[in-house]
């Protein structure tokens, strides 16, 4: 089976409809320790969890169980609704997000205390429904992802069945030499399906390719190797820099692995060279955004330029880089800022937002927050700069800190060593632990408010 799929088989041209999944009825397009789950049972179940589903346009789906939400975002799909993906479960989030879409509900798979308001509960035991092959409108608005609000409020970017279609073909064929091109590639992944990354690798990869994903959510390095030798093949393992490094960290043991793959924040050259020499397999960077999907790959241990994938072209501006792909219906402008090369393949120089100019000099908020987290003993933090103003109406720098057993001055002289005074921490607060969210970032909404505690 070819990893590679060509959308226009999956649509019916007279109709203007489209396949919600491909493959025949015996292939795997989940698994747990149960074994694989195939497309056949999935579609019935999906059958009968529509006819349950409250008529409404909007759905905010909360399914902790990776399976359970592909069956409630297919269901919800079948009858024409959107599903919205806060960027954040926290109450007061997806309450902005209920007030700003009259009529919607919230759909999971387990009691919520608090329980949000119309929720909708899937039973423990799905029932299935025969019927027809599950199609949808080509062109229907099936989901709206938020941007996480770590540089400002989230705005909503619609996505659009045809272009999810696009962009996951995009996806399988930048990891198609990582794929079973002759059965179906079992994938575990620690991203939350709610998070874009973790929709393009969990939800629409084994809808549209040949791939079977695990129902879990793994956190920690032991439900992530136990979940990994549930798999009846070497899977892949699509994650982040933070649970990368938890694992490398940990020591736990791995069965063989098709590849691992990371996205959300930037992967260090050193922790993906330490992954791919413990676990002997790829570690794929990818690169995209919620407004983009993923635009670019690159194997971050031996190379520090990206390759777009097919048919996409990054374009510098003085403010980012527009970004050109065959699933946009128009060019998305990124604040990061790029070099590009002359066969296309770009590197990253930063990002608008996160360029300081004080009295007269300039720095980057990344590059001040790598000199931190290469203080000895810092083993986690960020470097950011505050709203307020000082007298003279410069925004000061602050950061946080994780160094068990080093105190604020220590790390302050440590980086006075290699940061211009005027870029130095005015204030610098070490905590416990930083308040990332289920894929590494961190709000700064939260980063505030941990500096004001």
């Amino acid at each position: 089976m070819s990893a590679v799929i060509d959308t226009t088989a999956t649509r019916n041209v007279a109709s203007g409809r489209s396949a919600l999944a491909t493959g025949t009825a015996d292939r795997a397009i989940a698994f747990d320790a149960r074994g694989d789950i195939t497309l056949g049972q999935f579609q019935r179940e999906v059958r009968a969890v529509a006819a349950t589903l409250p008529d409404a346009p909007y759905a905010i789906n909360l399914c902790e169980d990776r399976y359970r939400f592909l069956v409630a975002f297919c269901a919800a799909a079948v009858r024409g609704q959107v599903t919205l993906l806060p960027s954040s479960r926290a109450a007061a989030v997806v309450d902005e997000v209920l007030a700003g879409h009259p009529g919607s509900y919230c759909l999971g798979d387990h009691p919520l205390t608090p329980q949000p308001p119309h929720y909708h509960c899937l039973p423990p035991q799905l029932s299935q429904a025969e019927g027809d092959a599950l199609t949808i409108d080509a062109d229907a608005l099936v989901a709206i992802g938020f941007t996480s609000g770590s540089t400002g409020q989230p705005s909503p970017n619609p996505k659009h069945w045809r272009s999810l279609q696009a962009s996951t073909v995009q996806n399988l064929a930048a990891l198609a030499d990582l794929l079973d091109r002759d059965g179906s590639t079992h994938v575990v992944a620690t991203v939350p399906p709610q998070h874009m990354y973790g929709m393009e690798m969990s939800v629409l990869l084994p809808l549209l390719g040949p791939v079977a994903v695990h129902g879990a959510k793994p956190f920690f390095p032991d439900d992530v190797a136990c979940a990994l030798a549930q798999a009846n093949s070497p899977p892949l393992l699509v994650t982040t820099p933070v649970h990368l490094r938890a694992l490398v960290e940990s020591g736990v043991a791995l069965p063989p692995l098709a590849g691992i793959v990371s996205a959300t924040a930037p992967l260090a050259a050193e922790l993906a060279a330490a992954a791919e020499a413990r676990y002997g397999c790829e570690v794929r960077e990818v690169f995209g955004s919620t407004e983009t999907c993923v635009i670019a790959r690159r194997r971050t241990a031996v190379e520090t330029g990206w390759t777009p994938l097919p048919g996409v072209r990054v374009v510098p501006q003085p403010d980012g880089a527009a970004i050109h792909a065959p699933h946009l219906d128009t060019p998305v402008v990124l604040a990061d800022l790029v070099e590009v090369f002359a066969d296309g393949r770009f590197e990253l120089r930063g990002r608008n937002a996160d360029l300081l100019e004080i009295a007269g000099k300039r720095a980057s908020l990344g590059d001040l927050t790598r000199k931190l987290l290469a203080v000895p003993g810092v083993v986690d933090g960020v470097v950011l700069q505050l709203d307020a103003c000082d007298g003279p109406g410069v925004r000061r720098i602050a950061a946080v800190a994780v160094a068990p057993g080093l105190d604020a001055a220590t790390i302050l002289a440590a980086l006075r060593k290699q940061v211009d005074p005027v870029f130095l921490p005015r204030r610098l607060r070490c905590v416990d632990r930083l308040p990332r969210n289920d894929t590494g970032k961190l709000p700064r909404h939260a980063l505030l408010a941990l500096l004001d505690g």
